[in-house]
């Protein structure tokens, strides 16, 4: 993975958290991270170069005039304001090599002096339950400040621990041994057809890139919630709000339109493309 730095800009080095998305359902990690890059103003500094993403190219996400610029698969943005960096992955990546791209970007966040790295992601819906609608909707975390992925001031925000983590489990095991070389057991990751339920949490993207940045001696939080595919807009404010709250920013200090704390990200007023016609009904 190499990082390529744009012309004429230069990386902050205070900037010591890394905020990024895990691609899973209904690509609410990839929305959190476009509205917390346009509500902080974030410039973009450079692009990630690896081979394990698959290639994409897009007009520009966040601005509302044409200027060129082109979207790249995983693009590297800086708040020198929050003393932030975030990394947009918008292309998945290529089939049987997360293991792979999670320890590239696991050496970039530890080349980088990173300290702390927030992963957003989502769940099945159809995974909870344990469902508790008085509650609105839960935010869930995984970090490993703490045993069995507990963290006190994830619990002070109300953020629900991820109980179906189980460091002893097969496919948690399995990965820990894979990015911390250290295993003395040869262990392998089951095929798909062998999977069980208990396998489903570790068997996602999110699990490799916490496994990953843990083998690195750098402290990662994942902050996860449930969804369906769909429109998952109020997902991503969930999301991008608890990892507001996690690094202690205020959306009062985000530059919102009209005085709002968010700023919608240009590109999803065609999210969903324009309204019908409503001259054939």
């Amino acid at each position: 993975m190499d990082f390529v730095v744009e012309e004429g800009k230069r990386v902050n080095e205070d900037c010591s958290t890394l905020i990024l998305p895990a691609l899973s359902i209904g690509n609410v990690g990839q929305l959190a991270v476009d509205l917390l890059v346009s509500s902080t103003d974030a410039d973009r500094v450079g692009y990630l170069d690896d081979l394990n993403l698959l290639p994409c190219v897009g007009n520009d996400a966040y601005g509302s005039l044409p200027c060129g610029e082109i979207a790249l698969p995983l693009e590297v943005y800086e708040s020198s304001s929050i003393a932030t960096t975030l990394a947009q992955q918008r292309s998945p990546v290529a089939k049987g090599m997360m293991i792979k791209f999670a320890e590239n970007i696991a050496n970039f966040a530890a080349s980088s002096g990173k300290k702390h790295v927030i992963v957003l992601s989502s769940l099945d819906f159809q995974r909870l339950h344990n469902l508790d609608m008085s509650r609105g909707p839960q935010v869930y975390y995984l970090c490993n400040a703490g045993s069995e992925g507990r963290d006190d001031n994830c619990e002070k925000l109300g953020f629900g621990r991820l109980n179906e983590y189980d460091s002893e489990g097969r496919c948690w095991k399995y990965l820990s041994s894979v990015f911390e070389k250290n295993s003395e057991e040869e262990l392998t990751f089951p095929s798909e057809d062998e999977l069980e339920d208990i396998d489903y949490y570790p068997s996602l993207p999110f699990a490799a890139l916490f496994s990953a940045f843990k083998a690195k001696g750098l402290k990662v939080t994942c902050l996860l919630c449930y969804c369906s595919e769909g429109d998952n807009i109020p997902e991503a404010f969930i999301l991008a709000e608890a990892a507001s709250k996690l690094t202690g920013l205020s959306p009062d200090r985000f530059h919102g339109e009209e005085g709002g704390k968010w700023q919608i990200p240009y590109s999803w007023k065609s999210m969903y493309g324009g309204p019908p016609d409503m001259s054939m009904f």
